[in-house]
């Protein structure tokens, strides 16, 4: 499934399909009829202390990136992460948008890094690793 990321200020198209918001705070001067939601996942997004750290810290990336994918593993975020799996799998296109103005390094380039199944999350073993394995499995079966 081709899965594309986009600032969530850019026009909505017919090709961004189901198009998922994944940032924590609704983006500044933007109505929800402009933004052309299909879906809001909050708790997918990074702690607000994450976000303000890397935001102080833009050349720390792979330390974010490690931590973000950590806090991916807690209890709220784990089941919108489901609920994004369970979108790719019912969907012919899906669309993350985000807010932030670095467009290459960003909480969506990492969703879509585990989403294309690039990216394992950071021990590659233990509890937190098996249940992103299953959460992927489970999100492969047909409905």
């Amino acid at each position: 499934m081709p899965i594309s990321l986009k600032r969530v200020y850019e026009k909505p198209a017919k090709t961004d399909g189901t198009r998922v918001l994944v940032d924590r705070l609704w983006p500044r001067g933007l109505t929800k009829a402009a933004a052309a939601l299909d879906a809001w996942l909050k708790d997918l997004a990074p702690s607000d202390h994450l976000r303000t750290w890397y935001h102080q810290r833009p050349t720390e990336w792979l330390t974010f990136r490690k931590r973000y994918l950590k806090e991916l593993t807690q209890p709220q975020a784990a089941e919108q992460l489901q609920e994004l799996y369970e979108l790719v799998g019912r969907r012919k296109r899906l669309t993350l948008l985000y807010a932030s103005k670095n467009e290459e390094k960003n909480n969506a380039t990492v969703l879509k890094d585990l989403l294309d199944g690039m990216r394992k999350p950071p021990t590659g073993t233990g509890p937190a690793a098996l249940g992103v394995q299953r959460l992927r499995k489970a999100a492969r079966r047909p409905v």
